[in-house]
């Protein structure tokens, strides 16, 4: 089991902190911080509180903290079908309905597939053909969708580009979220494979577009997207606090022209 010390550490550490930097940042002294870190002291549960808040660590990761250190958890953690959440997740479904019949996805933070629009279905059934042979209410993960051998890293034309960024992302998210690791590692594998180690850190595009675009080769042709992730503002549940909506965007009108003319 993780202990507090480690956890907090852990914590420190993906902000890429140095411990003064973090006790500066707090108002105690460095020798504390250390003390905490190393397990010789115990912070109180209000000084924990804000050493979490202060780090911008995961809901989740608080209140595991806040457990380890033998305190009560500080953040509820209804699933998203709580009736307690069905304000939240009205929100969601209108947001991602809104954006059809461009692709919506709302994923969690190990980035299980949640909700998608009509367009993000269409989308994902064009990519890959073979997930409609899947048993009805099959849990989907984006990631597993992305490293399988058929899935969305196999469509897309421009992997040099767009796989590295996207890695880079995903071991942040790794940092924070240790259980998508194995994954993380599947797909840096993928592209190793795909691109040959010595490309693994060229993926910055040649054009200075604002954007990253990411592009698909279809039977439509070549269909290519930016993407834009929604987040509740000031989620005080460990649920919505993990969620994130993306809605995807045509980079060219002969994307937009075919997304219009296929999803209803």
């Amino acid at each position: 089991m993780t202990s507090l010390p480690s956890t907090l550490r852990q914590a420190r550490k993906a902000r890429r902190w140095s411990q003064m930097e973090l006790s500066l940042r707090m108002g105690v002294s460095q020798r504390h911080v250390s003390f905490v870190e190393s397990g010789r002291a115990k912070p109180s549960r209000d000084l924990l509180i804000s050493w979490l808040q202060e780090l911008a660590a995961p809901l989740v990761v608080r209140n595991a903290a806040m457990l380890q250190a033998g305190y009560a958890p500080a953040y509820s953690a209804a699933p998203l079908d709580d009736p307690a959440l069905a304000q939240a997740n009205q929100a969601l479904l209108h947001l991602i309905q809104a954006h059809d019949p461009m692709p919506a996805y709302v994923v969690d933070a190990e980035w299980n597939l949640l909700h998608a629009n009509k367009g993000g279905k269409w989308l994902a059934g064009v990519l890959m053909p073979w997930a409609s042979e899947l048993p009805a209410g099959s849990p989907v993960n984006i990631l597993d969708m992305l490293i399988h051998p058929e899935g969305f890293a196999h469509c897309m034309v421009n992997l040099h580009e767009v796989g590295p960024a996207m890695l880079a992302h995903l071991r942040d998210d790794a940092a924070l979220h240790p259980v998508l690791t194995p994954k993380v590692d599947a797909f840096a594998g993928l592209l190793a494979a795909r691109l040959g180690a010595r490309n693994m850190h060229c993926g910055s595009p040649r054009s200075a577009a604002p954007v990253l675009t990411t592009r698909f080769a279809t039977a439509h042709g070549e269909l290519a997207f930016f993407s834009m992730f929604t987040t509740f503002g000031t989620p005080q549940d460990i649920t919505l606090a993990s969620l994130r909506v993306e809605h995807m965007f045509p980079a060219c009108e002969v994307t937009r022209a075919v997304i219009r003319a296929q999803v209803p």
